[in-house]
C-alpha cells in the first residue's frame, strides 16, 4: 500500500511539474516574442521565477515593485521614499533608438542651436528618490524615481494637475529650453496628453488654485504631446496660442517621433526668438510659429500639466531640463571678435563621441567657415572640474579633435584650416560648482588664427 501511495504521489508531482514547465515554456516563448532584446521588469509570477530561475536564465525579468501611485501631493514620507528606490517597469525600449546614439545622418535637417549661456539645469540630483523635488510646486503629486537603463533621476507624473519649476521666474526674449520626456510602453491612447506652457503669470503660487487647464487672463502658448499606442504608427501634438484667455491660433499635427512602442523617449527642444517659437521633437522641427508670443508681454513661467486619464497606470517621466539665454551670433563673434564659444556640441559621458543633437550647432559654425574660406580656427575643448585633471585634459583634446573630424567629414571643411587642442578644467568661465556652473564650463571654443 505504501508503495502504491508513493507511486500515485510521484505521478501527481510529475504531472504538476510537467504542467509548470509547460507553462513556463509558454511564458518564456511569449516573453521572448514580445520583448526580444529588451530588459523588462515585472511583478508577476515571483514564485515560478524563483523555482525555475536556472531554466529561465537569459529571459527572466528582474522582479521589482511598482511605486505607490496613491501618494499625497508634495513630499513623501521616509517610508514612502523607499518605494521609489526601484527600477521603473515597462519603460525600456532597447529595440528602438532610446539608448543608442543615433547617426548624424538622421539630424541633417536639425537646425536647433542652444542658447549661449545656461541659466538653469534641473536633473533632480539634489533630490532624494521618492521625494517631490524641492524647487518645484504642484497642486497634484509627483516623485523622483530612477529608470532602469537610463541615466540620472526622473520626475514621475501620473495624476491630474499642474507642476511648475519655481526656479524659472523670467523667460528672456531669446532663449532655448530643452527637456526629455518618457512614457511607459503600451501607453493608452485615451490617457492624458502631456501639456507644456510658456506663460505670463501674475503669481505662480496663486495659479496653483487652478483645477482645470484654463484660467482667467490666460496669456501664452500651450503645447500638447501625446504618444501613440501600439496599433498606430503616429501620435499627435498640438499647440494653442492665448491672449487674455482668448484662443487666437492653433494647429495639430501627427508625428512618429513619440510612439509608445518604438520611440517612448522624446527630446523636446524649444527655441524662442522674441515672438517666434520653434518646437523640435527629437530631430524633427514640428512647428515654426512666427507670432506665438505677444511682443510687449513679459513671460515668466514654464508650466507642465496632466488632465484626466482613462488608464490610471500610465505615466510620464520628465528629466534633463535646461534653460539657456541668448541667440548665438556665430558669424559676428568669430569673424569680428575672433572667438566663438558654444555649449551646443554635446558628448557622451566621459567620451569624445559627439551626440547627434549637436548637428545644429555644428552646422552653424560650418556655415560661417564655408562662407569665409580665408578664416582658419583653433578648436579648443574644455571640461568641468569633476574627476582627475589629467584625464579631463586628455578628454578635452580628444573632443576637440572629434569636432574637427566631424567638420571635415560631415561639412567638407578643409582640414588645413583647423587645428585642435584641449584645456581640460584649467580655464573655467564660471566658478560656480552648481550644475549650471559646470555646464557653462563644458564648452568648445573656436578661435580665429
Amino acid at each position: 500500500m505504501t508503495k502504491i501511495i508513493m507511486f500515485v504521489f510521484f505521478l501527481a508531482f510529475t504531472h504538476i511539474a510537467d504542467a509548470q514547465i509547460k507553462d513556463l515554456k509558454e511564458r518564456i516563448k511569449q516573453r521572448t516574442k514580445d520583448k526580444t532584446n529588451q530588459k523588462i521588469n515585472t511583478t508577476a509570477d515571483n514564485a515560478v521565477d524563483s523555482a525555475f530561475s536556472k531554466t529561465e536564465t537569459g529571459v527572466k525579468s528582474t522582479v521589482t515593485a511598482k511605486p505607490d501611485s496613491t501618494k499625497k501631493k508634495g513630499k513623501t514620507s521616509a517610508g514612502e521614499a523607499g518605494m521609489s528606490e526601484i527600477k521603473e517597469q515597462n519603460i525600456i525600449d532597447t529595440g528602438g533608438n532610446n539608448n543608442i546614439t543615433q547617426s548624424m545622418e538622421v539630424y541633417r535637417k536639425f537646425d536647433f542651436v542652444p542658447g549661449e549661456k545656461i541659466l538653469a539645469i534641473e536633473d533632480f540630483s539634489q533630490d532624494a528618490v521618492g521625494d517631490f523635488p524641492d524647487k518645484w510646486n504642484t497642486n497634484s503629486s509627483g516623485e523622483i524615481v530612477t529608470i532602469e537603463g537610463r541615466e540620472g533621476k526622473w520626475l514621475m507624473l501620473q495624476n491630474k494637475g499642474l507642476l511648475i519649476p519655481e526656479f524659472i521666474t523670467l523667460l528672456p526674449e531669446n532663449f532655448t529650453f530643452e527637456f526629455d520626456l518618457v512614457c511607459n510602453r503600451d501607453f493608452d491612447f485615451y490617457s492624458t496628453a502631456f501639456f507644456f506652457d510658456i506663460a505670463s503669470l501674475k503669481n505662480q503660487a496663486d495659479y496653483m488654485i487652478w483645477q482645470q487647464h484654463s484660467y482667467t487672463n490666460r496669456n501664452g502658448v500651450e503645447f500638447k504631446f501625446h504618444p501613440t499606442y501600439a496599433t498606430k504608427k503616429s501620435g499627435f501634438s498640438e499647440y494653442k496660442v492665448y491672449e487674455n484667455s482668448k484662443e487666437i491660433s492653433k494647429n495639430q499635427i501627427v508625428t512618429g517621433q513619440f510612439h509608445s512602442q518604438t520611440n517612448n523617449h522624446v527630446k523636446i527642444s524649444v527655441w524662442r526668438q522674441k515672438q517666434r517659437i520653434r518646437i523640435y521633437m527629437n530631430e524633427e522641427k514640428v512647428w515654426d510659429i512666427p507670432k506665438a508670443l505677444n511682443a510687449t508681454m513679459k513671460y515668466n513661467s514654464i508650466i507642465f500639466a496632466l488632465v484626466i486619464s482613462r488608464n490610471t497606470t500610465d505615466r510620464y517621466y520628465l528629466g534633463n531640463l535646461k534653460l539657456a539665454v541668448g541667440a548665438p551670433d556665430t558669424r559676428n563673434k568669430l569673424i569680428t571678435e575672433g572667438k566663438f564659444i558654444t555649449r551646443g556640441i554635446l558628448f557622451d559621458v566621459n567620451s569624445d563621441r559627439i551626440k547627434p543633437e549637436s548637428y545644429g550647432a555644428l552646422k552653424d559654425i560650418a556655415n560661417v567657415l564655408s562662407e569665409n574660406s580665408e578664416v582658419k580656427v583653433m578648436i579648443v575643448g574644455h571640461t568641468d572640474a569633476d574627476g582627475d585633471a589629467q584625464s579631463n585634459l586628455e578628454l578635452s583634446k580628444r573632443r576637440a579633435e572629434a569636432v574637427k573630424n566631424t567638420l571635415i567629414k560631415e561639412f567638407n571643411i578643409d582640414a588645413s584650416r583647423m587645428e585642435s587642442s584641449g584645456k581640460g578644467e584649467s580655464e573655467p568661465i564660471d566658478k560656480s560648482l552648481t550644475p549650471e556652473g559646470k555646464a557653462n564650463n563644458r564648452r568648445v571654443e573656436f578661435i580665429k588664427v
